[in-house]
């Protein structure tokens, strides 16, 4: 069929091309495309393609529907209308651009008109209406025009395009007037078509003026050609690229500014210019260069769519096995959670491959340009000058784009995985933490077999899943005819003996292990960027230089293999490193946790020295690392040398470096992802989140209709602190794994009092927490169950008190609503009124990290006011009368147990305090030595068959009556009188640029002890080995240029050869030289400053330790080291090398070329005022991202020590709420950290790009005197080498300043500030005792007064008194009176005037540790560290096993245990962090022990209810007659038969004398005590013998 062939008077179309295939016909194909997919998305909004679309895609346009359904429906009448639909369109300068391209479009559409008008009126008729049924091959019935005239080619053209520009001016108008997410869709359709038109044109009309020998093929037009040219540009390019975004956030009630402008601080609201150029960021750039501080509330706000709880709701599905995600590797879980952006990086890295190939594109034209002076040239010069710039600034374009995505994302993956861990840390079981040596071999099970995995544990029944309100409520069955026993396989990676801190590993794995993800993020540029890179520029080496171009790739493939080995080993030692990171954070992490004891005893410097010992094995396996960074370094250094003359290897160059530079991020980032993938999925988990993992069905093997759905208790169910060893339960301090094991039924009683008693070691504790689920289940029978109804809510005080670092108030509400008449009531039945009085805050002050402001008693109380005070119908109370005295026992028995707001309610209360809470009980349990229950009924059957328990029973009434002669309840400590209530002090942010103090620090550590010889090798090596380069790059034009001199056979090539190859290898001599310098220099520099920062916190003031949390000394120590390890040394490096290298190729261009200095110094001038606005925004951010950081970690912290509490409350929610608003406030300050970044680089990049266009011009278009084309090619090297240098030289400075202030969440700058916080006296030479002293125990203290800080008021004013050696002395005195002050100021620990004499010695003038020392403190709650019994007892291995027992004898453990109890606590015996697996009366027993042990010759005791009668008959009967005691008395029969008493009150002696004596005294405050006591006779009888005890 024949067809209409067009006139080839067009350039561009060949002779006898179909009209069909005409340019210009393109936009009209594309406006077909478009119209059948939008024909399609019409047809998949209705029915069932509807909902089937709502599968596969987002929900957010129906969201936005239903918004603007909601929006349109609130306004009534034509003008309301209009500003609803002007607002719902994104604003009105969205709306204003979308009227000026519609109008644009229909100005297009009217020209097009007129050029089909004008060109059918300008045809002349060649053929009638046979001529074009010829063409066509079909007759049409035709209007004829002017005697029958057809369309010509021309004008058929012209009316596909006034067709086309219809179809887009409809869509333009439907964009102006239909709803936002209509609008949204024929706007992409609009935008692509235009583009595309535009193009057409641009290839058509613009291209030909960029050549020699081509002209516009539609320049027949005139000026109305180059009207639609320009009209098509504003359309196409400019309006789109200059149009703010909308934004339009997930959840649409929550949207809190209603219109984005034009000069939007967000990326969602940015135009694409704007996000291009990161122009948007520019009103928050000068506004932080103008004032002092950027604070956290002037960053630019988050998008709802960072909110840490859409990204769970985005993430968890992929990531988290109860959130529906399959199990599988967390890499894989985040690239199905980030597909769409992870493709639009691959497509952004393809841009950056093609552009990296325009500027040598360019340049091969212009020196071909050059060569030929412009004979046979098609493209102008000027083009390939253009490419210089646009290479690089399209290329920077895509790749800052790129980064910018990609930080995005990393963000995001922050604070998923740092959500992420913190959910499953909710999930994991809490066990005291001991050492994993008990883990020895495997068990194995009944068939023989050893397993590494946790079994599934058969079935589990629950008959509550039609209970919608108690999901977490448990009648659990399960059956199985054996019960196989093998142990989880803990696979990370720690090494026998070694303590497993949850706290401090969790803490590693969203701090450092999360750095390491983010240094390791960009695996597409090893997956795509390289090898794609390398393809191309093979490709255009081979069109060059033919098959030579094979020998450089040969050499670097022979070269290839070997990095894989060293990575192989990098990865090694990376986990090994890490593994010695993980002992020492955790090390640090528990010293943390215990620091005011071991100040209390003056540990500091052996604690110091074991802490530096783990730094050290960790610096050992950073060095190995190091150095093979270092050898990696080198292997990529050879190839680079050796191709550096050309422009493509040089790129070549770089993809080699980039491997070796990206390989050992990746092994880091690989190693950490492998640590939270293994927390993730091999952590022990409760029961029922291990059955739901594993998809166990429940099959409940009880008759659920015979069941009593409030029922709470027990059937014939067993339990164990882990499913290790499901035969014996988890181990006891004595190496005797625990078992709970209940037979039959027990259950108890609903709406009374249930009492749960039993010896110390008996399981009540655990009793609680197998109903709370906490423990393991293991049935007994097939009928087992157990059961706690949750529907009506349950509250749980835990035997060891958890408060949150919140006002007191805080802590009580715990999220419940304030009803003012029930907190009230609450806070007297809880005998809290006294205790609020004593704050000057009342309710508001803050209890401080650990409730640190509070006594023992003070905090028990309150976790019990917190479970009070809940609506819960059932209250489960772990010992809570353990760590009160009498008075206020009896206050909480008769007030709050007997009161209102009990009554009705379930109550489960272990108590050892028989006597006072055995006339509440409606129900008692007892249970034996051996985990079993012992009696179920009443407490006289309790006492009939336990006459252990009976006889504790009588000796508790006895303590009971003597602590009715108690003189003070509790006394808070004086450090929480603070009128605001504010405890904690806010972190402090500094301003400006990091100081010169600050980087002083790592430079001293840097050169030690040798700094000058250190810097003269350092910046000697790599001064020579630049120079050698430089040297380098003239030679191989010198030995180019003698074969344009000579015969190529009369050129030396083995001289030349050689001399090069004696370049090379002086060169990489010399850098390996320095780098191993350095390597060590910055070993030494972190070891100096972890040893000073450890000094400086282990000697800083109680004060100080009050006043800051612990979880901010602990990231200094975790993340501020990584960034010390790491990026600041590395940075720092960076910056010499790049400064020499610049020193050096600067005098080689003054030397030859003077001219190039002027526009180096501009761009030099340019790039340092870029960074220096970049430095005052960039530093103030990243403060504030580093102070957003230790709140996520102190919150983690506290949740983790509370998770029973968590639990048992149903607080999950909440405290995930809590950790949702931290990790947006880092994430906030994260984004603008990475967005400045940009900023930045892509202006830098610009100014390089822009240099090397501007002399590539010069050396085109300035005549200039000819020179050497060796000397001219060198020079140019060395231009553009220094003009990059110098932005690179900006950028390595700035990113040196900004990690150095801070990385990621630490710096420098706060690290020098943490070495120069507030100091207790340093020891001296001077200070050291003689080696006799103490020879006695004589203590004489002269004026003594002290306070708590160098401006506070005073708490002992002129204390005076004398106590001789031998004599035991107690201290009395209401809550107040200055007696733990007087014991703080006696150790020094607090700041005092006046003189103390210990044996002799004024304590002022001995060192702190030395005095400290020989004196022992045994506190009511001691604290004791992880290990064995031995470790606690004699931490620096001083004593040997016989002196220990002896010192456990003497203390009266053994009188608590028999030879054949399994309980028995042994040197050997592992204790957890804390010694929480001990009760806190064996801990007062070991801390006395560990007194007797230390053989001091002062011991001062703050005595307790409830081991008192032990430790005061081991004190009487044990300690040598040279031993002072002073006891801190509660009650008077404890010190009623002392030598002497002292009376305080107000911070002053009112008396001090025999007791005697004092009760001589008419209207004495010691005679007034007694006779209030309710045994005053027998009081005055004691005191008048003379064969008291212990006298």
């Amino acid at each position: 069929m024949d067809q209409i062939l067009i006139n080839p008077v067009d350039p561009f179309i060949e002779k006898n091309t179909p009209l069909w295939a005409h340019p210009l016909l393109i936009p009209s194909y594309f406006a077909l495309a478009s119209i059948i997919v939008l024909i399609l998305q019409v047809a998949f909004s209705f029915g069932p393609l509807k909902r089937l679309r709502a599968g596969i895609f987002a929900t957010v346009e129906d969201a936005g529907t239903a918004d603007e359904s909601r929006t349109s429906s609130t306004r009534t009448g034509l003008v309301s209308a209009v500003k609803d639909h002007v607002e719902t369109s994104g604003g009105p300068i969205i709306f204003l651009f979308q009227i000026s391209r519609l109008v644009l479009v229909l100005t297009l559409l009217s020209l097009s008109i007129f050029s089909f008008v004008q060109e059918e009126e300008q045809h002349t008729v060649d053929f009638g209406l046979d001529a074009l049924s010829k063409h066509w091959g079909k007759k049409h019935k035709h209007k004829h025009r002017h005697g029958g005239d057809s369309l010509s080619e021309r004008e058929w053209l012209d009316l596909a395009l006034s067709l086309t520009y219809l179809y887009t001016s409809f869509l333009a108008l439907f964009t102006v007037t239909a709803r936002r997410t209509r609008a949204s869709i024929t706007s992409s359709h609009l935008s692509l078509l235009l583009l595309i038109t535009f193009s057409v044109y641009a290839y058509r009309d613009i291209w030909p003026l960029l050549t020699f020998t081509l002209s516009p093929a539609d320049g027949r037009e005139g000026v109305l050609l180059w009207i639609k040219i320009g009209l098509l540009a504003v359309a196409a390019v400019i309006v789109p690229l200059i149009i703010p975004g909308q934004y339009v956030p997930l959840d649409l009630k929550a949207r809190s500014s209603p219109l984005p402008s034009f000069l939007s601080l967000t990326p969602a609201t940015a135009s694409h210019l704007s996000m291009m150029t990161y122009t948007f960021l520019e009103p928050i750039v000068f506004l932080a260069y103008r004032v002092p501080h950027l604070s956290h509330d002037m960053l630019p706000p988050l998008a709802d769519y960072d909110y840490t709880k859409n990204l769970v709701q985005r993430s968890f599905k992929h990531l988290d096995t109860f959130s529906g995600s399959p199990r599988r590797y967390i890499f894989w879980g985040f690239v199905a959670t980030f597909r769409r952006e992870y493709i639009q990086l691959a497509i952004l890295v393809i841009i950056k491959v093609i552009s990296s190939l325009m500027a040598p594109i360019g340049m091969n034209q212009l020196l071909r340009y050059i060569e030929t002076r412009g004979e046979g040239a098609v493209v102008r010069p000027w083009v390939w000058v253009m490419y210089l710039f646009l290479g690089p600034a399209l290329g920077t374009i895509a790749f800052q784009w790129y980064v910018f995505i990609m930080t995005g994302t990393i963000v995001r993956v922050s604070a998923i995985v740092t959500q992420l861990v913190f959910e499953h840390a909710l999930r994991i079981r809490v066990k005291a933490e001991t050492s994993s040596s008990t883990r020895t071999t495997p068990m194995t099970t009944p068939e023989g077999r050893s397993e590494a995995t946790t079994p599934d544990t058969a079935s589990i029944a629950d008959v509550n899943e039609s209970e919608p309100s108690t999901p977490s409520s448990s009648i659990k069955g399960k059956q199985r005819e054996e019960y196989p026993a093998p142990p989880s396989n803990d696979s990370d990676g720690e090494e026998p003996g070694k303590s497993s801190n949850l706290v401090g590993k969790m803490n590693n794995l969203v701090s450092t292990d999360l750095e390491n993800l983010v240094d390791g993020r960009d695996f597409l540029l090893l997956g795509l960027y390289l090898p794609l890179q390398v393809a191309l520029c093979i490709w255009f080496l081979y069109d060059i230089l033919g098959w030579s171009a094979f020998v450089g790739m040969v050499t670097m493939i022979v070269l290839f293999p070997v990095p894989g080995v060293v990575a192989s080993k990098i990865q090694k030692v990376q986990k090994e490193t890490m593994k010695r990171t993980d002992a020492r954070v955790q090390a640090a992490t528990e010293t943390m946790g215990i620091l005011r004891m071991i100040k209390l005893f003056g540990w500091e410097p052996k604690i110091a020295t074991r802490l530096v010992e783990k730094r050290e094995q960790e610096l050992q396996y950073i060095k190995t690392r190091q150095i093979l960074n270092l050898i990696n370094g080198n292997i990529n250094f050879f190839p680079s040398a050796v191709f550096s003359s050309m422009a493509v290897f040089d790129l070549l160059r770089d993809q080699l470096h980039n491997i070796f530079w990206l390989i050992p991020a990746f092994i880091q980032a690989k190693v950490s992802a492998d640590r939270i993938d293994d927390f993730l999925h091999n952590t022990e988990l409760l029961d029922e989140f291990a059955d739901a993992e594993k998809g166990s069905e429940r099959v409940m093997l009880t008759d659920a209709s015979h069941f009593d759905r409030d029922v709470i208790g027990f059937q014939n169910a067993s339990f164990t602190w882990s499913n290790d060893n499901i035969n014996d339960g988890a181990l006891t301090p004595s190496r005797r794994k625990f078992t709970l094991r209940v037979k039959g039924e027990l259950l108890f009683k609903r709406g009374g009092f249930n009492l749960i008693i039993g010896p110390t070691g008996s399981g009540k504790t655990s009793l609680l927490m197998a109903l709370l689920g906490e423990m393991h289940f293991i049935p007994m029978s097939p009928d087992a169950w157990y059961h706690l109804p949750r529907s009506g809510g349950v509250s749980y005080a835990a035997q060891e008190s958890w408060v949150q670092n919140e006002t007191i108030r805080d802590n009580i509400l715990f999220g419940a609503p304030y009803d003012e008449e029930r907190y009230n009531k609450v806070i007297y039945q809880c005998a809290l009124q006294r205790d609020l009085g004593l704050f000057d805050a009342g309710d508001k002050t803050e209890v401080g990290e650990k409730g640190l402001t509070l006594s023992g008693g003070q905090k028990a109380r309150i976790t019990l006011a917190r479970a009070v005070y809940s609506s819960a119908e059932i209250l489960i109370l772990d010992d809570v009368l353990a760590a009160l005295d009498v008075h206020t026992a009896r206050w909480i028995v008769e007030k709050c147990f007997k009161g209102d707001l009990i009554s009705g309610r379930t109550v489960l209360l272990v108590t050892h305090n028989v006597a006072m809470a055995s006339p509440l009980a409606d129900y008692v349990v007892s249970l034996g030595v051996d985990g079993r229950i012992a009696s179920r009924g009443s407490v006289s059957d309790a006492l009939a068959k336990d006459k252990k328990l009976a006889k504790e029973l009588v000796e508790g009434a006895r303590a009971i009556k003597e602590d009715e002669k108690r003189i003070d309840p509790e006394e808070p400590d004086a450090t929480a009188k603070q009128a605001d209530g504010k405890l904690i002090l806010a972190e402090e942010i500094a301003e400006g640029h990091v100081s010169w103090d600050a980087v002083k620090l790592f430079i001293d550590g840097l050169g030690g002890s040798h700094v000058f010889l250190f810097w003269i090798v350092f910046v000697g090596s790599l001064l020579i080995c630049d120079a050698l380069l430089t040297a380098q790059t003239w030679f191989m034009g010198y030995w180019a240029e003698q074969y344009g001199i000579y015969p190529p056979e009369e050129v030396n090539v083995t001289f030349y050869l050689s001399v090069y190859g004696l370049i090379l290898l002086v060169s990489v001599t010399c850098y390996t030289a320095g780098a191993i310098v350095y390597v060590f220099g910055s070993l030494r520099a972190s070891r100096t400053i972890h040893r000073k920062l450890l000094e400086s916190v282990l000697g800083t003031t109680l004060r100080w330790l009050d006043t800051t949390p612990t979880s901010r000394v602990i990231t200094r120590l975790t993340q501020d080291i990584r960034a010390l390890d790491g990026p600041v040394s590395q940075n720092f490096t960076w910056f010499i090398e790049i400064s020499a290298t610049m020193l050096i190729k600067v005098i080689a261009v003054v030397y030859l070329t003077p001219v190039f200095i002027v526009p180096s110094t501009v761009i030099t001038i340019l790039g340092a005022w870029l960074g220096q606005v970049y430095m005052k925004a960039q530093i103030a951010i990243k403060r504030e991202m580093s102070n957003a950081k230790a709140p996520v970690l102190g919150h983690f912290g506290a949740a983790v020590s509370g998770l029973t509490s968590i639990r048992a409350y149903g607080a999950q929610l909440a405290f995930r709420e809590e950790s949702y608003k931290r990790i947006d406030k880092y994430t906030r300050a994260g984004r603008s950290f990475y967005n400045m970044t940009r900023w930045i680089s892509l202006r830098i990049d610009f100014l390089g790009g822009l240099f090397a266009a501007a002399l590539a011009a010069y050396l085109i278009y300035v005549p200039h005197q000819r020179v050497l084309p060796s000397d001219t090619g060198f020079s140019l090297t060395m231009a553009i080498g220094f003009s990059g240098l110098i932005l690179w030289w900006v950028r390595i400075f700035n990113e040196f300043e900004v990690n150095s202030n801070a990385y990621q969440c630490y710096s420098l700058e706060r690290m020098h500030s943490y070495i120069n916080i507030e100091q207790e006296r340093k020891p001296t030479k001077q200070g050291i005792p003689p080696a006799y002293w103490p020879a006695s125990g004589d203590l004489k203290v002269e004026r003594l007064s002290a306070r708590y800080s160098l401006d506070g008021p005073k708490v002992l004013h002129d204390i005076s008194f004398h106590i001789r050696s031998g004599e035991r002395v107690g201290i009395v005195g209401r809550t107040g009176s200055g007696k733990s002050s007087l014991t703080l100021s006696l150790l020094r620990c607090i700041f005092t005037e006046g003189d103390v004499y210990y044996d002799g010695l004024l304590t002022s003038s001995i060192n702190l540790d030395a005095l400290r020392s020989q004196i022992t403190i045994i506190p009511q709650t001691p604290e004791l560290l992880s290990g064995t019994l031995r470790e606690n007892l004699d931490p620096f291995s001083q004593c040997d096993d016989a002196m220990l027992n002896a010192a456990l004898r003497a203390s009266g453990l053994f009188s608590l245990q028999s030879d054949d109890d399994e309980d028995r606590l042994t040197l050997d015996s592992q204790i957890a962090s804390g010694g929480r697996n001990l009760s806190v009366g064996q801990r007062q027993i070991l801390a006395l022990a560990r007194a007797i042990v230390r053989g001091s010759k002062l011991l001062i005791l703050d005595e307790d209810y409830k081991t008192d009668t032990i430790i005061q008959t081991s004190l009487r009967n044990e300690l040598k007659g040279d031993v002072t005691l002073i006891t801190v008395a509660h009650r008077l029969q404890t010190i009623i038969d002392a030598d002497k008493v002292m009376v305080l009150d107000e911070g002053r002696i009112v008396e001090f004398d025999k007791p005697s004596e004092l009760l001589k005294k008419e209207n004495g405050k010691f005679r007034s005590l007694v006779d209030e006591s309710g045994d005053r006779d027998f009081l005055y009888a004691m005191a008048n013998s003379s064969k008291a005890p212990g006298r």
